[in-house]
């Protein structure tokens, strides 16, 4: 369920200090219940989406196709240069030096991992874009995550494709993810 933009705002997060000169893209409330100490079981769960390479799913076909406009074009070299330099620049050090251990899909990095924060990000020849999880609790005291998406489109070309990709974002690939991981969540309670 997409969330209105205080919902990320109005909390403390860390990643505030580091985006200011990021897009806000949207927020989401993940179909992820669960307990004060459930934030390591989400990012565990969240990395291992593999639907975008999964061949013949229709998240997997268009990652495909990005894959291969990015190859074509010459989009997705290095990570980060001086022109797109990595947001790992701006944390502290002691954020820098406790990135998550995972292994992401779709070209993410990890750039931290707190208690209820978590922050990777992805850098190409199109966008520096970020995605932010939290762990949120309510005024009733329950626990669930929230999914934050903030970009910072690399020059004309950044914007025309961000405009471009946008329905593919928020029509396909978010609302598969976010089925997938209320699925995944619910298989995992289960066991």
């Amino acid at each position: 369920m997409k969330l209105a933009e205080r919902e990320h705002f109005s909390r403390q997060w860390l990643i505030h200090g580091f985006t200011r000169d990021f897009r806000f893209e949207g927020v989401w409330a993940l179909p992820t219940p669960g307990g004060p100490d459930d934030f390591p079981r989400l990012i565990q769960i969240l990395t291992t989406f593999d639907e975008a390479r999964r061949p013949g799913s229709l998240v997997g076909t268009l990652f495909a196709i990005r894959e291969s406009l990015g190859r074509a074009f010459g989009w997705d070299g290095k990570v980060a240069d001086p022109v797109r330099p990595s947001l790992r620049n701006r944390l502290p050090p002691e954020l820098a030096g406790h990135p998550s251990g995972v292994t992401l899909p779709m070209g993410l990095t990890p750039l931290y991992q707190t208690d209820g924060e978590w922050a990777a990000e992805l850098i190409n020849g199109t966008v520096h874009g970020i995605m932010h999880l939290g762990w949120t609790q309510d005024r009733s005291g329950n626990y669930r995550g929230q999914m934050a998406m903030l970009v910072k489109p690399n020059g004309l070309l950044g914007r025309a494709y961000l405009a471009v990709i946008a329905p593919f974002r928020y029509l396909i690939i978010y609302p598969r993810l976010l089925n997938w991981l209320g699925r995944k969540w619910l298989s995992h309670n289960s066991e």
